[in-house]
C-alpha cells in the first residue's frame, strides 16, 4: 500500500512538472524587449566601451592639475668622495646618507592645448553613450522582427494544423460514401495522399516555430529549449496607426538617428583635437616648486627649496605637427562625405519601410476577405460533394484555396508589423519606449 502511494506521489509529482514546463508563462512584447535590452552582451559591451570613455577623459582632465611627484634615495659610496688641497684632503659627502625630495609643476598656460583635448575626450564619452543608445535600438528592433516570426509562424502552425483537419474530415467523408458505393476508390487514395502531404507541411511549420521560439530565447539569454508563448498583437490597432508621411519621417530621421549623431559629435571632437595640435607651434609657460633634504653634515644646508618659472616649446619636429593637423582637417572631410552618404542612406531606408508597410496593408484588407471567401467556397464544394454533384478534387481545392488565403492573410499581417518597427527605427525612435 504504501509502495502504491510512493509512486503515485512520484507521478503526481512528475505530471505537476511536466505541465510547468509544457505550459510557458505568456511572454508580451513590452516584457521581451525589456529583458533583451537589459540581457544583451551587445549592450553591456558598449556600456563598458562607455565607462573607458569616462576613464579616459578623466586621464585629459589630469594634465590641468599640478603633477606632484615625491622621491627617496640611500646613497653608499665605496670610498669617501673628497677634494685635494696640496697636501690637504677634504671630505665633500659623507661616505653613505639618505635624500628626500618633493616637486609640484603645473602648466600655467599652453594655449588651451590640454583643455582642448580634455572637451574632446567629454565629447567622447557622449558618443559611446549615443552609441549604446543605437545598439539598444538595434537589439530592440531585432528582438521584435523575432518576436513577430514567432508569432506568423505559430500562425501558420494553425494553419497547416487546421488544413489538416480539414483534410481528414473530408477524408471522413470519402470513406463514408466509398463504403456506401457512392464514390470511387481513387476518391479515397487522392484524400490519403493529400493528407501525408498536410501532415508533413504541419510537421515543417511546427519546426520553423521551435527555431523561432530557440531565437526568442537566445535574446533573453535563456536555454534554447524554453517553451515560449508570445502574446498576440491585435491586427486592428496595427493597422490604425501603420500611417506614415515620407517627409516628416525624412526629417525625423535626420533629426534622430544616432549615426548622424555620432558623425556631428565627432567633427566636433576633432575641432578640439585640431585646436590642440595647433597649439605645438606655440611656447607652454609652467611653473614648478621643489624641496630637497639631504641628511649629510658636511652641506652648509641640508635642505633645501626652489621655485622655478619657466617656458618650453618646441622648434622642430620634423614636420610631424603639420602633418598631424593636415590628417585632421582629412578626417574631418572624411566625416562630412559619409556623413552625406549615410543621409542618402537612411532616407533610403525610411522609404523602403513605408512602402512595405503600406503595402502590406494593402494586403491585409485584400487578404482579409479573401479568407471570408474562401471559407464560403470551402463550405459549398463540401455540401456539394456530400450531395453527389461536386467531385473530391473541387473539395481538396478548396481546402488548398482557403490554406494559401490564410497563409497571405497571416503573413502581410505580421509583415505590417515588421515593417512598422522597421520605420520607427528608421526614424530614430526608441523601440523599447513605443511598445509600452
Amino acid at each position: 500500500m504504501r509502495m502504491r502511494f510512493t509512486t503515485l506521489v512520484f507521478a503526481s509529482a512528475f505530471l505537476a512538472a511536466f505541465a510547468s514546463v509544457s505550459h510557458a508563462e505568456v511572454l508580451t512584447l513590452v516584457q521581451g524587449l525589456k529583458l533583451a535590452t537589459t540581457n544583451s552582451r551587445l549592450i553591456r559591451i558598449s556600456e563598458r566601451e562607455e565607462e573607458m570613455a569616462r576613464q579616459d577623459a578623466l586621464i585629459s582632465r589630469s594634465k590641468l592639475l599640478p603633477d606632484v611627484n615625491a622621491s627617496a634615495g640611500y646613497t653608499s659610496y665605496a670610498h669617501q668622495v673628497g677634494a685635494r688641497f696640496d697636501s690637504l684632503q677634504a671630505p665633500e659627502y659623507e661616505q653613505s646618507f639618505p635624500a628626500y625630495s618633493l616637486s609640484v609643476e603645473q602648466t600655467l598656460y599652453d594655449f588651451k592645448k590640454n583643455a582642448s583635448l580634455y572637451e574632446a575626450s567629454k565629447i567622447g564619452i557622449e558618443i559611446k553613450r549615443t552609441d549604446t543608445r543605437r545598439i539598444r535600438n538595434i537589439v530592440g528592433l531585432s528582438f521584435a522582427m523575432a518576436y513577430f516570426d514567432l508569432l506568423e509562424s505559430n500562425r501558420m502552425v494553425d494553419v497547416a494544423r487546421s488544413e489538416v483537419e480539414r483534410v481528414e474530415s473530408h477524408l471522413k467523408d470519402t470513406t463514408n460514401l466509398y463504403d456506401q458505393g457512392v464514390v470511387t476508390k481513387n476518391d479515397v487514395l487522392q484524400a490519403q495522399v493529400r493528407l501525408a502531404d498536410s501532415r508533413q507541411r504541419l510537421i515543417s511549420a511546427k519546426n520553423i516555430s521551435a527555431v523561432d521560439a530557440s531565437q526568442i530565447n537566445n535574446f533573453l539569454l535563456r536555454p534554447l529549449n524554453s517553451p515560449v508563448q508570445p502574446e498576440d498583437i491585435d491586427p486592428s490597432l496595427l493597422e490604425s496607426r501603420a500611417i506614415f508621411d515620407l517627409e516628416k519621417a525624412w526629417d525625423e530621421a535626420i533629426r534622430s538617428r544616432p549615426e548622424l549623431q555620432i558623425v556631428d559629435a565627432t567633427l566636433k571632437a576633432q575641432d578640439f583635437e585640431e585646436k590642440a595640435k595647433k597649439a605645438d607651434y606655440f611656447p607652454q609657460f609652467f611653473v614648478r616648486g621643489q624641496y630637497d633634504y639631504t641628511d649629510d653634515r658636511y652641506l652648509i644646508h641640508e635642505s633645501n627649496a626652489l621655485v622655478l618659472f619657466g617656458m618650453s616649446i618646441n622648434l622642430y619636429k620634423g614636420g610631424s605637427t603639420k602633418a598631424g593637423i593636415a590628417k585632421i582637417e582629412y578626417g574631418k572631410e572624411r566625416l562630412r562625405e559619409q556623413k552625406k552618404e549615410l543621409t542618402d542612406e537612411i532616407r533610403l531606408e525610411v522609404k523602403r519601410y513605408i512602402l512595405d508597410s503600406e503595402t502590406a496593408k494593402d494586403r491585409v484588407a485584400a487578404t482579409r476577405d479573401a479568407v471570408e471567401q474562401a471559407e464560403e467556397n470551402l463550405r459549398i464544394n463540401r455540401v456539394k460533394y456530400t450531395e453527389g454533384v461536386g467531385t473530391a478534387t473541387d473539395v481538396l481545392d478548396a481546402v488548398t484555396l482557403l490554406t494559401v488565403a490564410e497563409t497571405n492573410y497571416y503573413r502581410s499581417l505580421y509583415d505590417l508589423m515588421r515593417a512598422e518597427a522597421g520605420v520607427l527605427y528608421a526614424t530614430g525612435r526608441d523601440i523599447s519606449e513605443v511598445y509600452q
